[in-house]
């Protein structure tokens, strides 16, 4: 059983890390290939009109499971994950090279998607997806993003619950909306019929938002369950991707706006980009994966953005005053 867990809390960790590597090693070369999405980096209200649309797009896809449109919800989601993948190939790749691996992505999804498959994706995705914001976010704006979205994720969980209900929707599409981690190579998404996923609401509560890959409960887009199920380990768990893009937008932000003359390179050569503040931040979301690691292991379950925001947050601001950056000046503002 110990193993089984190690093995779990290993790989989610390594995933975790690969996306932050990621979107830090994509940091200046997005820039340099022209991909900032806004003309104001430093405009805070770029975090709520980015708010705003995750908000709209929870409830078109609410309303896209309630009518029987899933295959809606996965179509946009394997074109998006090739889009993504194409930004992140598109820097290292000749291009008619770079379309042709972005639609192996695409059509790796649509194929065959095991679990190996969908965390590979995803971290392509998460990567790409966070080094965009990063470069689009300054430091204010991803601050504000980062506590709002903590925010939203508790509410969404503890408070209006309607995450549970999406949380049944994604769960038998297998896209890359969530990271599915094993806790045993043998396991197989594509053999798991997830039966009994509708079951979701059943345990009384309402707070066990996860997914057991044994059939017990469905799996939310950014919510962790617990591991353990009658004494047990079970099959696998899964941890949504904004679990893993969100703080890293903070990692990455960090790395590209503070300047340099205050923040210098680590000098690590295939990481330009990396900071002691960017290093802290990483720090600080590890903290956090750990800390909610550890409270699900137990049995409960929990949003997953108080925990790692907050420590990617205070990780990122430990960094800046250690480099003798002022914290309004960490802050943005």
């Amino acid at each position: 059983m110990r193993k089984r867990v190690a093995f779990a809390v290993g790989l989610a960790a390594l995933v975790f890390l690969l996306v932050q590597l990621g979107a830090l090693a994509l940091v200046p070369t997005f820039y340099d290939a022209g991909y900032q999405t806004v003309e104001d980096p430093t405009d805070p209200t770029n975090s709520l009109a980015y708010l705003a649309a995750i908000l709209v797009a929870t409830g078109v896809m609410l309303a896209a499971f309630k009518y029987d449109f899933d295959w809606a919800v996965r179509a946009l989601v394997v074109v998006t994950s090739g889009m993504l993948s194409w930004y992140v190939f598109s820097v290292f790749l000749p291009g008619a090279v770079a379309v042709a691996a972005a639609a192996g992505v695409s059509g790796a999804l649509l194929a065959y998607p095991e679990w190996y498959v969908i965390d590979a994706a995803g971290v392509l995705m998460g990567a790409g997806a966070a080094a965009l914001f990063g470069i689009s976010f300054g430091l204010l704006p991803a601050v504000v993003l980062l506590v709002a979205l903590a925010v939203y994720d508790a509410v969404s969980v503890y408070g209006t619950k309607h995450m549970l209900d999406l949380a049944e929707g994604v769960m038998d599409l297998r896209i890359p909306v969530v990271l599915v981690i094993p806790t045993t190579l043998s396991y197989s998404l594509l053999d798991d019929d997830f039966s009994g996923a509708n079951d979701v609401h059943e345990d009384g509560d309402g707070g066990d938002a996860g997914a057991n890959a044994d059939g017990g409960r469905g799996a939310g887009a950014d919510i962790d369950e617990d591991l353990t199920d009658d004494g047990d380990v079970r099959d696998a768990f899964f941890i949504g991707l904004g679990d893993a893009v969100m703080p890293t937008v903070m990692v990455a932000s960090g790395a590209f706006f503070l300047p340099r003359s205050l923040a210098p390179s680590l000098g690590v050569s295939f990481l330009p980009a990396l900071t002691l503040p960017a290093l802290t931040a990483m720090i600080g979301t590890f903290a956090g994966l750990f800390a909610l690691l550890w409270l699900v292991l137990k049995g409960r379950a929990h949003a997953g953005l108080p925990l790692l925001n907050g420590g990617t947050i205070g990780g990122y601001l430990v960094g800046a005053l250690l480099s003798g950056v002022p914290l309004l000046t960490a802050l943005g503002l």
